[in-house]
């Protein structure tokens, strides 16, 4: 199967149903695989990385899974979640994109970008973006990421990991209200025709 050409349209598609379940589950064996290189995990005896919450994301109301596409091809991955923080005067409260994974062929193509910019866009108002720090690369895109959605609507500060590992590297945070960003603004110049077909 062809690599989806640089520009090609990216969709979210929120992942219902049997089949669309299994599919985040193993690219979800993917994602834990390059997180390992970060956080030390092994696999377990049968061969596949343990991911404790995943189920939780099919089935809780608060939150949801969705499949990314580029060009209609499967690409990805994104997991949210309704944090237990309200912030700003009204008390909105905070999202966190708890996972989110582009398959390394697509990598460096843009995907991520728009297909994260979708996202956030798509729920207007305070977010949570979590990374290790030992990972440069997630660094970058998420910080970039997080300008191109939220302007200067947003900040880092660091938080225990959710390992509760003894001696375990804080995770960094990046908050960030999309609020007072238009969706158009998000998108990429003359990808407004790729948007969405997500309701976050």
């Amino acid at each position: 199967m062809d690599v989806p050409a640089k520009h090609s349209p990216v969709t979210l598609h929120p992942a219902t149903g049997q089949h669309a379940r299994r599919t985040v589950e193993n690219l979800a064996q993917l994602y834990r695989h390059d997180l390992s290189e970060f956080t030390g995990q092994l696999p377990a005896a049968d061969g596949t990385f343990r991911f404790g919450p995943l189920p939780s994301f099919f089935d809780a109301p608060d939150r949801r899974a969705y499949l990314i596409r580029a060009a209609d091809q499967l690409a990805g991955f994104a997991l949210t979640r309704r944090m237990d923080e309200r912030v700003g005067p009204d008390g909105d409260q905070r999202t966190s994109l708890s996972a989110f994974f582009v398959v390394r062929a697509l990598r460096g193509h843009g995907v991520g970008r728009r297909a994260a910019l979708y996202l956030l866009s798509g729920r207007p108002g305070p977010w949570g973006i979590a990374y290790q720090e030992a990972n440069p690369g997630a660094a970058r895109f998420w910080r970039q990421v997080a300008a191109d959605a939220a302007g200067t609507a947003w900040h880092a500060e660091r938080r225990p990991s959710p390992s509760g590992a003894a001696g375990a590297a804080p995770d960094v945070w990046l908050l960030l209200d999309t609020a007072n960003r238009h969706r158009e603004a998000t998108c990429p110049p003359g990808e407004q025709s790729a948007g969405t077909t997500a309701t976050p």
